[in-house]
Order: C-alpha cells, then sequence, then structure tokens
C-alpha cells in the first residue's frame, strides 16, 4: 500500500500472528499485512520458513536422523537446480 486514502476508515484484523488493514467501505481494495509476528508475516507473505526457523531445524537437524537424510538430499537437489538454473 503506498499511499493511505484520507478520511477512510480502516479496520485491523489478527489472523495467525500477521496483523492486517483494510478499508471499512472499500471492500475492493484487498487487506495488507502492516505486521506481526516476524516468522507468521514471513509465512503470510509466502515464504516456509523464517531464519530463525531455518536455523532450528538445522540444528534439529543434527539430533535427528530422518530429518538429517531428508535435510541432506535437500541441499543437494537445491544445489543441482541452482547449478542447473545458474548457467
Amino acid at each position: 500500500m503506498e499511499k493511505l486514502l484520507p478520511g477512510e476508515p480502516l479496520i485491523y484484523e489478527r489472523t495467525n500472528g500477521v496483523v492486517y488493514a483494510h478499508y471499512r467501505d472499500k471492500p475492493e481494495i484487498p487487506r495488507w499485512i502492516i505486521g506481526g509476528d516476524p516468522g507468521a508475516v514471513r509465512r503470510a507473505q509466502g515464504d516456509l520458513l523464517d531464519y530463525a526457523e531455518w536455523q532450528n531445524l538445522c540444528e534439529l537437524s543434527e539430533k535427528n536422523e530422518s530429518l538429517k537424510t531428508i535435510l541432506d538430499k535437500l541441499v543437494i537437489m537445491y544445489y543441482i537446480i541452482k547449478e542447473d538454473h545458474d548457467r
């Protein structure tokens, strides 16, 4: 949202840790994110994990062999796809 409409009342909503705003009398203008829990905001914007969750996943994989195996395969796949994409 670049500029707010002067004199138009806003409604604020919190859903799943994300705070949204939208105009009360302008349903054609979709709601937009104005804040909230960083991890929840990242997920609402389409990211799978925020950085803290990624770090937690990596730490947990050191203690869980199944997770470590899957994560290793994921990292290998990432590098293969990245290398092919960078050509």
